[in-house]
This record gives C-alpha cells, structure tokens and sequence, in this order.
C-alpha cells in the first residue's frame, strides 16, 4: 500500500511539473508594470511576466483584455517570448486579471 501511495505522488508530481503547474507566482497589487514576457502559451491565451524585482504574474487573459503593440491594437500571437511588455492589472482575490498589455 505504502508502494502505491509512494508511487501515485511521484506521478502526480510529474504530471503538475510536466503541465508547469508547479511555477511560483507572485500576487501583487493592481496597478501596471513592465517586464519580460518569460513564457506565452497561444492555446491557453496566457502569458507569464517576469518584473524587474523578480516577481512571476501569471495572467490569462479575458475577452476585456487589451492587447496593443504601436499604439495600436494587436494580436495576441504578436507577443514573443523574451519580448517586454507593460501590463496593467487588478488584483482579482488570488488571481490577476490583465486589463491591458502594450508590447515594448
């Protein structure tokens, strides 16, 4: 039984690793800030921003959601991975909600 239990957390483990559930993310005020999108997952519409002090927003975003690179508005598969970015936020309880991104 010990075995099993053993080997059902091992694999769980694997799996949430595997799927990047395992990333610490920071919840910060609303408010915006700038950074370097550290990962973009197109299939999920979901980016990640590394900020200058070292914090991980995990942001998915919303039909509201504005995405503009120029000045003007953009696709979402027009951010790149290592591309920076400005994001404005709200704190949404232990979530953040994008309410805008602008591609730098």
């Amino acid at each position: 039984m010990k075995k099993a239990i053993v080997l059902f957390a091992f694999m769980a483990s694997a799996i949430l690793t595997s799927c990047g559930e395992n990333k610490k993310t920071d919840i910060v005020e609303s408010g915006t800030y700038k950074g370097t999108a550290e990962e973009v997952d197109k299939d999920e519409k979901e980016i990640y921003v590394r900020t200058p002090d070292n914090k991980l927003l995990e942001l998915y975003f919303t039909d509201k959601t504005t995405l503009t690179k120029a000045g003007a508005p953009a696709e979402f598969d027009a951010l790149k991975q290592g591309g920076e970015v400005e994001v404005t936020v709200a704190k949404k309880g232990n979530k953040l909600e994008p309410i805008s991104v602008t591609i730098l």
